[in-house]
């Protein structure tokens, strides 16, 4: 069934996405790409989630396109849905955490990017070979790279299609930590609580102003960043709301810092 192409579980405010062809090592194809598409646009629309963690079933985050479809050596099961996978993504408004559990190449590497941060398993690998499979980049990975781990390290990722090992993405940052294979999900999970344990009107201003600022140049973000200030104190901020999370946030320092 098209639905088993993508696993999808709900629970406590989180959904986990993963994607499940592990036998093609979760190769795009046209029809797991309209499935992706479809569960971003759904779980857009499920107020009761308010954090994503996407992963990938078997050895695989995801490998990019079907190669065999893309070749013409397998007929697509299913014509593309006009909802591109990435705009369904980048639309569903609330936090992606990229569980990185082994290869993300190519289109793989670009979804991953579409994530708000990456925790990866020591199997992760990651691979641009646009230029090698011959397709220019769609999905954002040459504009999103450079910004993340620069522009130098992405060219030479980019132009030699060379694989990048875990350790070393998380030197470079593009991911934030490196974890056993067991605590992958578990680390997640936990990072998804620590999101949601805190005020959510307020870490959604945060997230857009980051992304709006990130899109644009230093100046227009500060400006973004002080207009939304200003419109969410009028709006969210209350003397009574701010004691109650003062003494909640100096409980949480002293548990963290023990």
């Amino acid at each position: 069934m098209a639905e088993d192409l993508v696993l999808v579980h709900r629970e406590n405010g989180l959904a986990e996405v993963t994607l499940n062809r592990p036998d093609a090592l979760n190769a795009l194809s046209a029809a797991l790409r309209n499935r992706i598409a479809e569960v971003f646009t759904q779980l857009a629309e499920d107020t009761a989630v308010e954090v994503i963690i996407l992963t990938g079933a078997g050895r695989a985050f995801t490998v990019g396109l079907d190669l065999k479809e893309l070749g013409g050596e397998q007929a697509p099961e299913t014509t593309l849905s006009s909802t591109d996978l990435s705009d369904a993504i980048a639309a569903v408004g609330k936090p992606v955490i990229g569980a990185v559990n082994g290869f993300a190449i190519t289109g793989g590497f670009e979804i991953a990017l579409m994530c708000d941060f990456l925790i990866a398993s020591p199997a992760a690998r990651f691979a641009d070979t646009h230029a090698r499979v011959g397709v220019v980049p769609g999905w954002g990975l040459s504009q999103r790279l450079p910004r993340l781990i620069g522009i130098n390290r992405a060219k030479e990722l980019s132009l030699t299609g060379n694989f990048l090992d875990a350790e070393t993405a998380c030197a470079w940052g593009l991911v934030n930590r490196v974890v056993a294979a067991g605590e992958l999900l578990p680390v997640c999970r936990q990072l998804a609580r620590d999101i949601m344990s805190t005020d959510k009107a307020t870490r959604d201003e945060i997230r857009r102003i980051m992304d709006a600022g990130w899109h644009s140049t230093l100046d227009n973000g500060l400006d973004i960043e002080q207009q939304a200030s200003r419109a969410h104190a009028r709006q969210e901020v209350r003397a009574d709301k701010v004691a109650a999370r003062r003494a909640q946030i100096q409980d949480r320092g002293r548990s963290q810092s023990g």
